[in-house]
């Protein structure tokens, strides 16, 4: 199974669309900021489920800050990070997720990429598919037993 998540995308739907193209996910998962630009996607790629969360962008919306979701026998906790205040250091994110005993931590806000094992938990930041200097995402493979994270950049035009 291929997730492909995505955090902040701010108003850019069509890098989001690069990356479907390119990678053919089974999953689409948004951290946040904007989750509109997720449910434009969706509509573009029916045929491959969504999951989001809201940001600190994302105002007035009944979805829940985060989630616990479940593929393949992993247990992934989805949030966009800054109840946590990730951009001082991601220690309170990583303390919930260790307390939610899941094997993947994803969350966005800081626009930063980050991908790295940490003790038997996967940690992911898939920055910024709006694209500061480059636009990225991440990319989980569930293989049997196996799980490799990766972070992807998007080429411009």
């Amino acid at each position: 199974m291929k997730l492909l998540v995505f955090s902040d995308s701010h108003g850019n739907v069509e890098h989001m669309r690069k990356a479907v193209e390119q990678e053919r996910p089974d999953q689409i998962l948004h951290l946040g900021d904007v989750m509109r630009d997720a449910v434009e996607l969706s509509m573009a790629y029916r045929n491959i489920p969504l999951e989001l969360v809201p940001g600190n962008c994302d105002y007035a919306t009944d979805v829940p800050a985060q989630k616990i979701l479940f593929f393949e026998g992993r247990r992934i906790l989805m949030t966009h990070g800054h109840t946590y205040h990730v951009k001082l250091g991601m220690g309170l994110a990583v303390k919930a997720a260790r307390e939610a005993q899941v094997d993947i931590l994803l969350f966005g806000h800081t626009h930063e990429a980050f991908c790295q094992q940490q003790d038997g938990l996967w940690i992911m930041n898939p920055g910024t598919i709006r694209g500061g200097l480059v636009p990225t995402c991440g990319v989980i493979r569930l293989e049997g037993e196996r799980t490799i994270c990766e972070i992807l950049e998007i080429p411009r035009g």
